[in-house]
């Protein structure tokens, strides 16, 4: 058994159309909707990581950014 994902295991990218596998979480929530210590996740690869968190920046939704667990974008 392997500790690594799939290729059809592993996390998509939320960005609309993009199939590329997510290296980052980017957790944000509607304060308007939900309360202060709820968060939700949007994941993205690296190439959408800046425009998905702008989006929810914006909006003052953004709340972390933290890379996936078993990404790439983690230090062995």
């Amino acid at each position: 058994m392997s500790d690594s994902l799939s290729a059809e295991e592993a996390p998509i990218c939320s960005a609309k159309g993009c199939r590329a596998a997510a290296e980052w979480a980017l957790r944000w929530n509607n304060p308007r909707l939900h309360t202060a210590d709820r968060r939700k996740t949007w994941l993205a690869c690296a190439d959408h990581r800046s425009s998905l968190g702008d989006f929810l920046a914006a909006r003052g939704f953004l709340r972390e950014v933290a890379p996936l667990p078993a990404s790439p974008t983690l230090d062995s």
